[in-house]
């Protein structure tokens, strides 16, 4: 079995990517994705050399590349790459308490949707179709449980259907309304393949369950009060700096994505503190301090 948990979001996204195009019609040309691979790979190995970044990072570029190939969509071959540029570098560039800041995916799709004419999201390109909903939550359970980050998923899809329940009560629509939402694929595919991010979410789960109800918040006056679309997308790009926040009211370990042994012969997803202690390396290796740390951009 694979030990690291982006492994299983790379083949899944891969799956997905190739299963919109095949039987949804995404109107995505080939040209746009390779474009936006390469512009990913370029841009995290160029910003890794940049920052002395020792530890390479491309399981999570492509990661992002993936995510932008399935959510944005363009009338030019050109806002791709550069929507990829903007999500890789932003990870370097924004960052607190040693972590960066925003989804490298949402960042790039949310500063093409305001700087890049001719660019769009289509939250309908996956319809309401109960066995791609099941698909989804069976994809996204094996992924968030491998990073055992599946509550803050859980918690943003109770807060945000649990809002619309009591307004379609309140309007007296029928529960049809309530489990169309339900099926909503591309709801599903952000709660578990985008909020649910590691690097980007709160250390403590109780700072996870309070942002998640944060977004969740922000998504349903955005989507219902101000009636725009991309609601969850929108809303975690605003609610991103309040990760520092919980972090600070809840401290908790930070979470790594480099697999340790623990008993027998199990590799878990590695959680440390934020602060760590300078490494002491033997004599004659690295200096009495040691080797200097990698960044952990990646």
């Amino acid at each position: 079995m694979w030990r690291d948990a982006r492994l299983y979001q790379i083949l899944f996204l891969g799956l997905l990517l190739g299963a919109g195009a095949w039987l949804r019609d995404f109107s995505l040309r080939p040209a746009q994705v390779v474009l936006t691979f390469a512009a990913g790979w370029l841009t995290q190995a160029a910003c890794e050399r940049l920052w002395g970044v020792r530890r390479s990072g491309t399981l999570s570029a492509l990661i992002t590349s993936f995510s932008l190939s399935i959510l944005l969509r363009a009338g030019n071959l050109w806002a791709h790459p550069l929507a990829a540029a903007a999500a890789i570098g932003g990870k370097f560039i924004f960052r607190a308490r040693g972590k960066h800041l925003f989804n490298p995916g949402n960042l790039g799709i949310v500063l093409s949707l305001i700087f890049l004419p001719g660019t769009w999201t289509s939250p309908g390109q996956w319809g309401h179709d109960l066995a791609f909903a099941a698909w989804f939550v069976a994809l996204g359970v094996v992924v968030t449980s491998k990073a055992r980050r599946g509550d803050v998923s859980w918690a943003f899809l109770a807060f945000y259907l649990g809002a619309i329940a009591l307004r379609v009560a309140w309007l007296g629509q029928s529960r049809a309304v309530w489990l169309h939402q339900l099926s909503n694929g591309s709801l599903l595919l952000f709660a578990f393949f985008m909020i649910s991010d590691p690097m980007t979410i709160p250390n403590h789960p109780r700072g996870r369950t309070a942002h998640a109800a944060l977004v969740a918040a922000v998504a349903f006056l955005w989507q219902y009060a101000l009636y725009r679309p991309n609601g969850p997308l929108w809303a975690l790009f605003l609610c991103a700096p309040a990760v520092p926040l919980w972090d600070l009211i809840w401290p908790a370990a930070k979470f790594e994505w480099r697999p340790v042994t623990l008993k027998g012969d199990r590799h878990e997803p590695r959680s440390t503190p934020s602060v760590h202690p300078a490494p002491v390396a033997p004599a004659g290796v690295g200096g009495p301090l040691g080797p200097p740390l990698p960044h952990p951009a990646a």
